[in-house]
C-alpha cells in the first residue's frame, strides 16, 4: 500500500524528470540551430535584442507618461530615453546584419576584456596557488586569449558562438540520458 508522501515523492520525480529532459531537448535544440545556421541563430539573437529594446522604450515612454516622477526633467529624461530605445530598436532591426556584427563585436570585446583581467589576477595570485606552473600557465592563456579576441572580436566571437553550440549539443544529450535515468 502507498502512502500520500510516496505519491508526492513519485510525483515530484516525474516533474523533475519531465523538466529535465525538456531542458535537455531545448538545449539539444539550440546547440545544433547554432551549429547548422550560425549566422541565421545569431541574428534571432539580435532580434530577442530588438525586441528587449523596444519593450524597455515603451516603458521608458510609460513611466514618462503615466509615472509618479519627482519632477518634470526626470519625465523629459525617460520619454527622451523612452524614444532612444524605440528609434534604437527601429534602426537595429533595418539593417539586422549590421545589428548581428556589433552584437558578435561587443560579445568578443567583452570576453577579451574579461580574459584579460582575469589572467592578471592569476599572476597577481600566484604566491596562494596551491600549484604555481598550472596557475602561471592557465593565466597566459587567459591573458594571450584575451588579446587575441581584442584584435579580431568578431572572429573571436564566431569561434564563441560555435562553442556554445558544441556545449549545448553535449548538455542536451547529457540532460536527457540523466532524464531516462532518473528514477531509475
Amino acid at each position: 500500500m502507498t502512502t500520500g508522501i510516496d505519491d508526492a515523492g513519485a510525483r515530484l520525480l516525474g516533474t523533475a524528470r519531465k523538466a529535465v529532459g525538456l531542458s535537455g531537448v531545448i538545449s539539444l535544440l539550440l546547440g545544433i540551430l547554432i551549429l547548422v545556421w550560425p549566422g541565421k541563430t545569431a541574428a534571432a539573437v539580435a532580434v530577442l535584442f530588438v525586441i528587449y529594446a523596444f519593450i524597455v522604450g515603451l516603458d521608458y515612454l510609460g513611466t514618462a507618461a503615466f509615472g509618479k516622477v519627482s519632477s518634470g526633467w526626470a519625465r523629459v529624461g525617460y520619454a527622451l530615453l523612452g524614444v532612444l530605445f524605440i528609434v534604437a530598436a527601429i534602426v537595429s532591426l533595418s539593417n539586422l546584419g549590421a545589428t548581428t556584427a556589433v552584437l558578435g563585436i561587443v560579445l568578443g570585446v567583452t570576453v577579451g576584456v574579461l580574459w584579460i583581467a582575469e589572467g592578471v589576477i592569476r599572476l597577481a595570485a600566484l604566491g596562494a596557488a596551491p600549484s604555481r606552473g598550472w596557475a602561471a600557465f592557465s593565466a597566459i592563456i587567459s591573458l594571450l586569449a584575451g588579446i587575441m579576441l581584442l584584435f579580431s572580436p568578431l572572429w573571436g566571437a564566431a569561434v564563441l558562438w560555435l562553442l556554445l553550440g558544441i556545449s549545448l549539443v553535449v548538455i542536451g544529450i547529457v540532460q536527457i540520458v540523466h532524464a531516462y535515468k532518473i528514477g531509475k
